[in-house]
């Protein structure tokens, strides 16, 4: 791709994923190429520029206002990382400037302050500034002045790219964290502005990564790194276009990414009123509008991943409260099905199958949610369960030949996940009680706000695996409850708003709920019939959900392939 075309095409590169944040950086990167701007025969070759700064640093040496430099390795060519245009130099930051230079100022003068916080990480961005007395922060801090670079030089600052040019300090001095590598240019022979270019691209900092030193967490940029890495120095005339013309490139970017910013809030606003219009829907006419009006204009509504999660949410929702299939007057209403779900548990108590439970309370009509179809009933999770328990709190560990444990991470999205699982001996004092049946629940109890109250259907053999005490195991009669549909009912918003988060409790950075709790929550029973019917809507849904979300993500891998295809044309050309 030639650099014409680039131009040319900036708003639709943009359009890939993290596309203006690759924009940014290929500008960046071509910018310290010589590859943004052209060259100008008339400018003032770059090894001139340095002979001059060469002459300036020996004046300043010899009247004692600089110290004079430690001798610099010279380049060698296995450092170089690529060609320069005729008339640039490699050079380092040591060689046209001063590195962490300090200041000499009265103590009574009032300077400014910067704290890591106030290091910007993106380009061109304004400067805060606390105000201080010089003498209170010129003894244990990095000293900087107007026209200085900065950069953070600990993780993860570095690797956010935290580093400006410093402009509008109190009396033009300043100080702040000691966390910055500094660099000053001699005499206005560099442009500042160049300098930050440079220590913005990809180039600088992913090779700096490679360079930190000291323990993890907190790692840092060497300073013989910053000083004395290649530095592509291009003439001053140029220095200044180049800079000129990133910025009136990140200013397009900055309206590209406003832009899409809106695009993407009206999209999720159309979304959620076109979602809100059909949980709202009072009569099926209107809800069968609503849909239709949805299936118009999908490809707008879920163009992106983010708004299919709304999606899936919405059809839950739509499970639970009678909407997504037509009822039939011919299903055995879900009140008989209450009668006999009583009759069994009375009979498996009898028989000393399950013990007697304390009575629930009664459902009032203040408890209920929303109003179900005829043939619905409310009823508390409770009543539908034979066993509600806690899982085993004996030591898990890594040996396979044991038996498996599920803990709370393999819960996720609805499902029980079968991976990083740990494992008990077969011999603890908890199974065979604690064995997991197919068709039991497993209910997240501790965990992160966000997670507690996730559930999973275990579809796996009986009395092969357990689970561990964060989670709550909820067996069902199953002749006559679908565990899919209790699952959907769980995983719902309207579950999660009016049954889980009143009842929250949080302790020590983790959020818990409770096995009472749990079986007080309610529960939309529809008849036996219609769960089956609603599980069936509610799987195929969710597969068209997955089909979409394979297919955005392809697309998006297959532009992300293309910008990179173009990035690296553009940097290699």
């Amino acid at each position: 791709m030639k650099l014409e075309t680039f131009f040319k095409h900036f708003d639709l590169l943009a359009e890939a994923p993290n596309g203006v944040q690759k924009l940014r950086e290929l500008i960046l990167d071509l910018a310290v190429r010589g590859k943004l701007v052209p060259q100008d025969a008339n400018d003032e070759p770059a090894a001139v520029l340095l002979e001059k700064i060469k002459k300036e640093k020996e004046r300043l040496v010899k009247e004692g206002k600089v110290k004079k430099d430690k001798l610099s390795q010279s380049i060698i060519a296995e450092e170089i990382p690529y060609k320069l245009p005729t008339n640039w130099q490699w050079t380092k930051l040591c060689e046209i400037g001063l590195i962490n230079p300090r200041n000499e100022v009265d103590d009574s003068k009032i300077a400014s302050f910067i704290p890591m916080n106030l290091i910007p990480q993106s380009y061109n961005k304004e400067i805060r500034y606390e105000v201080r007395k010089w003498a209170d922060i010129k003894k244990g801090f990095t000293h900087f002045a107007d026209g200085d670079v900065v950069l953070a030089k600990i993780t993860p600052c570095f690797q956010n790219r935290k580093s400006t040019v410093i402009y509008g300090l109190k009396n033009s001095v300043g100080a702040g964290t000691t966390e910055l590598h500094v660099y000053r240019p001699i005499n206005n022979l560099i442009n500042p502005e160049y300098v930050l270019l440079y220590l913005k691209s990809a180039e600088f900092i992913n090779n700096g990564i490679s360079k930190l030193t000291g323990t993890a967490g907190q790692k840092r940029v060497p300073n013989e790194y910053f000083a004395e890495n290649p530095f592509p120095l291009p003439p001053l005339a140029e220095q200044k276009r180049i800079v000129t013309k990133v910025d009136e490139l990140m200013k397009l970017c900055d309206e590209l990414e406003a832009r899409q910013k809106k695009k993407q809030e009206t999209r999720i606003l159309i979304n959620n009123a076109a979602l809100n219009k059909l949980l709202t829907a009072d009569t099926p006419e209107t809800f069968t509008k609503n849909w239709q009006r949805i299936g118009d204009n999908f490809d707008l509504l879920y163009s992106a991943p983010e708004n299919i999660g709304k999606l899936r949410q919405a059809i839950l929702q739509l499970a639970v409260m009678g909407k997504l299939v037509p009822q039939n007057a011919n299903d055995e209403p879900a009140a008989v099905l209450l009668e006999r779900i009583k009759k069994e548990k009375e009979r498996l108590v009898k028989e000393g199958k399950v013990k007697k439970e304390k009575s629930l309370p009664e459902i009032k009509d203040n408890d209920i949610p929303f109003d179900l179809p005829i043939g619905w009933e409310w009823v508390r999770l409770g009543e539908l369960a034979k066993v509600i328990e806690y899982g085993t709190s004996e030591k898990s560990s890594e040996l396979r030949d044991d038996v498996p444990v599920f803990r709370m991470n393999n819960v996720q999205e609805g499902k029980i996940i079968f991976e990083n699982l740990k494992y008990v001996s077969a011999t603890i004092k908890d199974l065979p009680r604690l064995y997991l049946q197919h068709g039991d629940l497993l209910f997240n109890r501790t965990n992160s706000y966000e997670l507690v109250g996730k559930t999973g259907v275990f579809k796996g053999i009986s009395n092969q695996y357990t689970f561990a005490s964060y989670l709550i195991k909820i067996s069902l009669m199953l002749e006559y409850i679908s565990p899919d549909f209790i699952n959907t009912a769980i995983n719902s918003a309207y579950f999660r708003q009016t049954q889980i988060n009143p009842e929250i409790t949080q302790q020590c950075g983790q959020a818990n709920f409770n096995g009472t709790k749990l079986k007080n929550t309610l529960i939309p029973l529809p008849p036996l019939a219609e769960q089956k019917r609603i599980v069936t809507k509610v799987d195929k849904l969710m597969k068209l959900c997955d089909e979409l979300e394979t297919k955005l993500t392809q697309t998006q891998t297959e532009s992300e392939k293309i910008i990179n295809a173009a990035v690296k044309q553009l940097l290699t050309v």
